[in-house]
């Protein structure tokens, strides 16, 4: 196949249209289409295009191409997605625009450069010939494992201020084994997140207790040992929650499973917030969005901070003023609780991690100093064991 052809055959994706704003696949088209005897174009669209390639961390076309089409969000796996028949000229179309970019990935720097009778140096990079459509049929088959565009490159992500999903730059890589300790409650989050992957019905889920107890690094852990399962984390700030109606609907067809994830919740009595986050637990979100369950935590039990008037009655029906205070917290599926850690599992978890940064103290001296650390802060917590072993490391 000759550069025009190639050209043409990529100017007329369908599917896969969107590949043509891809800023490798435009330099690629570019260097193909520059004029045979404009030798000085063609080395700058050249050069052009694989500064492109090496900026995306690629030194290999095949690889990168490759890469662009999984993530591709395209009528064929959308229309996957929702469940629904692909009819078959999407997917004769879809073939066709595979083979187009297989041919690309295939591209060397002497097809590029034959026709031109330039023979000075040219940057270097390196490709080969794959099934690309073959490799694409297989990934369909995973996609609720892999899934696709800007999730199956990131396990957790964010609303930011516009209420977009965005993918967070710098994940937290806490992981199970990271966390000393919370046995039962650490089962308990895994238990119910793997029923979530299954399918299953999935409870929502609040977790309480003392704050530095490990309930936020314990989700994170939980997503970071099973995003490669399906699983993803969508971290939601409570003056967001008013935005979960339309979260939920653009997640809904997604063919992974999220968690939507709270942090550290507690409500003013009138907090218009309260009414919107408590709409969405009515039932279970996840009978209602198989692919999501809430995950909050809070260091409050009811969630609803109370006052002494709340308490004594300045309202007509002071027992169902209570008990709408305490609704929110029961209308989670599975509530599990951290509490705070005695002496001896807070010097155990001092000990794990001081062996793992290698402190080398002797084990009476580093409870000595752990313990003092412990007071001089009035809390014991798995937080207070890591900062006291990171200052003692950083010593």
């Amino acid at each position: 196949m000759d550069k025009r052809t190639l050209s043409l055959r990529l100017r007329s994706l369908t599917v896969f249209r969107g590949m043509l704003k891809d800023p490798v696949v435009d330099g690629l088209l570019a260097c193909m289409e520059c004029p045979r005897e404009d030798l000085s174009g063609f080395v700058s669209a050249y050069s052009e295009f694989v500064a492109r390639l090496y900026e995306a961390g690629y030194a290999d076309l095949t690889e990168y191409v490759r890469s662009r089409v999984e993530d591709s969000e395209n009528p064929l796996i959308r229309l996957r997605c929702a469940g629904r028949q692909e009819p078959p000229q999407l997917k004769t179309s879809a073939a066709a625009d595979l083979d187009a970019l297989a041919e690309a990935a295939a591209v060397t720097p002497q097809f590029l450069r034959d026709g031109t009778g330039y023979e000075g140096p040219l940057a270097g990079f390196q490709s080969s010939y794959g099934e690309l459509a073959a490799e694409y049929a297989r990934r369909l088959e995973r996609i609720g494992q892999v899934g696709f565009g800007v999730y199956a490159r990131h396990p957790m992500f964010r609303l930011n201020g516009a209420g977009r999903i965005t993918p967070v730059g710098s994940p937290d890589p806490v992981r199970l084994g990271d966390l000393v300790d919370y046995q039962r409650e650490k089962e308990l989050i895994l238990g119910n997140t793997r029923a979530l992957l299954a399918g299953k019905p999935a409870a929502n889920m609040l977790l309480t207790g003392d704050a530095g107890t490990g309930k936020s690094s314990t989700v994170k852990a939980v997503v970071n040992e099973l995003w490669q399962e399906g699983l993803r984390i969508l971290e939601v700030r409570k003056e967001q929650l008013h935005l979960l109606p339309g979260v939920l609907e653009e997640l809904k067809e997604n063919p992974l499973k999220f968690i939507l994830f709270i942090d550290d919740l507690s409500f003013q009595r009138d907090d218009d917030d309260f009414s919107a986050l408590k709409a969405m637990l009515e039932g279970s979100v996840s009978a209602k969005s198989r692919n999501v369950a809430i995950y909050a935590t809070s260091n409050r039990r009811h969630l609803v901070k109370e006052t002494f008037a709340d308490r004594e009655g300045d309202e007509v029906h002071r027992q169902d003023a209570m008990q709408e205070i305490v609704s929110l917290s029961e209308r989670f599926g599975l509530r599990v609780t951290f509490l705070r850690p005695d002496k001896a599992t807070y010097l155990n978890i001092v000990r794990r991690l001081a062996a793992e940064g290698g402190a080398g103290l002797p084990d009476e001296e580093l409870c000595l100093l752990a313990e003092r650390f412990a007071l001089s802060r009035s809390s014991r917590s798995a937080r207070a064991a890591r900062q006291f072993v990171d200052g003692l490391l950083a010593g």
